[in-house]
């Protein structure tokens, strides 16, 4: 049988909020393991769900880095399905400093992105607070949603190195999947993904982008307008790791590589972590977590 994504669901008012306003009461996270998430067993298809009064659109622009080759990533502008359901996790730590990553709903209140978007790699200590915006363009975006529960997959307290497991799943106060859509994932085989080079894209909030290039036609400054790179590769596998070519730069932890499957969106794998070559000390190499590692930990 097939292993599927555990999600938590619930019901709550929607409520639109501008980049100026505040939540009305900050909610502090319930942090579990993935093995303490078994009281929220609740199965989902993993298909990508699109709101009848959403419209969708294969253009993510309308309205040198570490990796070989030029810079491709172009600005994510589009209001419309899927880029809808790609968003900024924004945090902030026990220590009062805040930070940023990039993720996508995957329910109508959930949210994949990775653990060290939660939890202090350094330090093990859990975020103090963590909003959602989705598809916020040069610092705009109707709504935010805090998060009241969070499922992990590592604490990083296994020892250096990165985890295979560094994934979470955000239950966030507002169902606005409902309204911005989600998308559904789909668990492949790394043989199958490497036999489809340039078939993947990759959406993220990166802090070095917009680049030089587009600056003038962003005032919010870099990390607040998502980079999108069409043509990625998933190049192969090293210790339960995926290796991938997309761009990725700090922020852009959690975000979604995505491929098209009978016409629809489906996560393939969820870039974590961008490393020097430890046997060159030079270049760069992309990880990302396996969907399936993510499906195995939540079926426990």
């Amino acid at each position: 049988m097939k292993k599927q994504f555990l999600l938590i669901t619930a019901i709550f008012s929607a409520v639109t909020l501008t980049m100026s306003g505040q939540a009305k009461t900050s909610i502090t996270p319930k942090f579990m393991n993935s093995e303490q998430a078994g009281e929220f067993k609740i199965n989902s298809n993993g298909k990508p769900f699109i709101p009848s009064t959403l419209e969708r659109s294969v253009k993510p622009n309308e309205g040198t880095r570490g990796v070989v080759g030029a810079d491709r990533r172009i600005p994510m502008t589009s209001r419309k399905y899927p880029w809808s359901a790609v968003g900024r996790v924004q945090g902030t730590t026990s220590d009062e400093q805040g930070y940023h990553c990039t993720g996508t709903l995957i329910a109508e209140n959930i949210v994949l992105t990775n653990a060290h978007c939660v939890i202090d790699p350094e330090t093990g200590e859990f975020s103090k607070k963590i909003e959602f915006m989705p598809n916020t363009i040069d610092g705009q975006y109707q709504d935010i949603a805090q998060v009241e529960q969070v499922v992990y997959g590592t604490d990083f307290k296994q020892g250096r190195g990165i985890p295979h497991t560094d994934w979470a799943i955000l239950k966030i106060n507002q169902p606005l999947g409902r309204k911005y859509g989600y998308l559904g994932w789909r668990s492949i085989p790394t043989q199958t993904l490497v036999k489809n080079p340039d078939a993947f894209f990759f959406v993220g909030y990166s802090s070095d982008f917009p680049t030089q290039n587009y600056q003038r036609y962003f005032s919010a400054g870099q990390g607040w307008t998502a980079s999108y790179e069409a043509g990625c590769s998933i190049v192969g596998e090293q210790r339960g790791l995926l290796l991938h070519d997309c761009a990725t730069a700090k922020g852009s932890s959690g975000g979604a590589i995505i491929g098209v499957i009978g016409g629809e969106p489906y996560i393939v794998a969820l870039n974590n972590a961008e490393r020097t070559d430890p046997q060159t000390g030079q270049g760069v190499i992309n990880y990302a977590v396996k969907i399936s590692t993510i499906e195995e930990g939540l079926s426990q």
